[in-house]
């Protein structure tokens, strides 16, 4: 059987575990939260031992030959099908060219300049410029997949959002069309006008809610609780599971071998570092990979709640939430993240199988600059690419960081989503409650290098003239030896 140049025959049987009381129940229902004690779920297939008969040599490469595929359905995410959502047909998977995101490596230059080996992962490079992408492919094809099996007509999808969930949410919507229909709800003023833009872009149903993003979430959990709507936040554990291909597209970019790497994410609604955890996980009980990597999750001083716990002494720590603060990374405005029980649980395993896990804390200075001085050199981060900047600084400042170890930040958007934040600072018109006070080293402005009234005083060759030697004087050029 030719395993990477047709669908796979496989088919797992995934069920939701929940990750507070353990209790299971089958994956044919959309359940977010266990009926039992209102926990998170994590999917887990009953056949994963079945895949450990075939050796790590043959995922490894099964799975480079289908990096390689035209097969629609194994495009992306589900080029790593058996470890996604192996019961989905060729029929179910939607495919909108999320994933595959490069690795790129910081200059020579600008890794000398801070000391250490670094990379960002460019998640803004998936089609709704964000890793948000990744988890919807997986929620769509499952929604899809009910669809198709069980006959649901009307589907209404709902997330609250602080502008990628719900940017990603309603592209896939639009994109499966009448199946089915999407509504975001968002803090009302919390939001960048071009992540705005892009749920009103994509025919959303959009709705704003004064408050923060842990009120327009209370708001869905009730709705998806109450009401037949299906909830598209990281509560909805299908989206956990396509946001695992993160893992698995570093393993494989460095050839699966990720010793000596250290994961920087940040931490939100801690969706993602579960995600990741997990991934790594799966890799490792498969032998793909040999080690584990490091993994170094980072919050903002301004919503730090799982930093908090796992600063305290490992036999008395107790979990809180946090009141939020304003923060320029806007994904970390979260005082009390959904996935924190699967983090404490998979933290927990990771741990006991030998891998290494830290949550570092940083300044709102300090990340919307990390966001400045990274793009400055030629990257495309985010503020929470910034936020994983100044980890890693912290880390290499807490001495967390091996000097030969290689670093592997996320950038979890684009940086033309937060422009906003930049001019802000360029600008110094940051409120008083963000605690940043703008360098001019950091700040950049457009330079006028004639008065508009010239153009109309001067004749266009005249004109000309005058602007070259503006631009000469500015610039300090200096002729061609003839």
């Amino acid at each position: 059987m030719n395993l990477y140049s047709e669908f796979p025959k496989y088919r797992g049987e995934l069920e939701y575990r929940c990750q507070v009381c353990g209790n299971k129940y089958p994956a044919d229902e959309l359940l977010y939260t266990c009926p039992n004690c209102k926990g998170v779920f994590l999917l887990e297939d009953k056949r994963f031992e079945e895949l450990k008969k075939y050796p790590p040599e043959t995922w490894q490469e099964i799975f480079d030959k289908r990096a390689a595929t035209k097969l629609y359905p194994l495009r992306g995410i589900f080029r790593f099908y058996e470890l996604m959502a192996p019961i989905l047909d060729p029929e179910d998977i939607v495919y909108l060219g999320e994933g595959h995101t490069p690795i790129v490596f910081a200059s020579k230059g600008f890794q000398k300049y801070v000391g250490v080996k670094f990379a960002y992962k460019n998640e803004g490079q998936n089609p709704s410029a964000s890793f948000k992408d990744r988890g919807m492919a997986c929620a769509f094809s499952y929604l899809k997949y009910l669809v198709r099996k069980k006959g649901y007509k009307d589907i209404l999808a709902i997330c609250a959002s602080t502008g990628d969930t719900s940017a990603s949410s309603a592209m896939y919507g639009a994109y499966v069309g009448d199946l089915i229909k999407s509504v975001v709800l968002l803090p009302h003023g919390k939001v960048t006008p071009q992540q705005l833009a892009q749920p009103l872009g994509s025919g959303a149903t959009v709705l704003e809610l004064p408050g923060v993003f842990d009120d327009c979430m209370k708001v869905v959990e009730y709705l998806a609780d109450n009401y037949n709507v299906a909830l598209l936040n990281s509560k909805n554990s299908w989206r956990i599971l396509g946001q695992e291909s993160y893992s698995y597209e570093i393993a494989q970019w460095f050839d699966w071998d990720v010793a000596g790497k250290v994961i920087f994410v940040p931490i939100g609604n801690a969706g993602n570092i579960a995600a990741i955890i997990s991934g790594f996980i799966k890799l490792y009980e498969l032998g793909i990979i040999k080690f584990l990597p490091k993994i170094i999750g980072v919050q903002s001083s301004h919503a730090d709640p799982v930093f908090k716990f796992y600063s305290e002494d490992k036999k008395t720590r107790k979990y809180k939430p946090v009141p939020v603060r304003p923060s320029v990374a806007q994904a970390a405005m979260i005082g009390n993240p959904v996935s924190f029980p699967r983090v404490k649980k998979l933290v927990d395993k990771y741990e006991s199988i030998g891998g290494v896990f830290y949550v570092v804390q940083v300044e709102e200075q300090q990340i919307i600059e990390g966001m400045l001085v990274v793009n400055k050199h030629g990257h495309i981060a985010c503020t929470q690419g910034g936020e994983c900047f100044a980890g890693m600084l912290k880390a290499k400042e807490l001495d967390l960081i091996e000097k030969d170890e290689v670093c592997i930040l996320d950038a979890t958007a684009h940086l033309l989503k937060f422009l906003k934040f930049q001019q802000m600072y360029f600008d110094n018109a940051f409120p008083p409650e963000y605690e940043i006070t703008p360098k001019d080293e950091y700040k950049n402005f457009p330079k006028l290098i004639l008065d508009t009234s010239v153009k109309g005083s001067l004749s266009p060759e005249d004109f000309y003239k005058k602007a070259v030697e503006n631009i000469v004087r500015e610039l300090g050029l200096k002729e061609k030896n003839r």
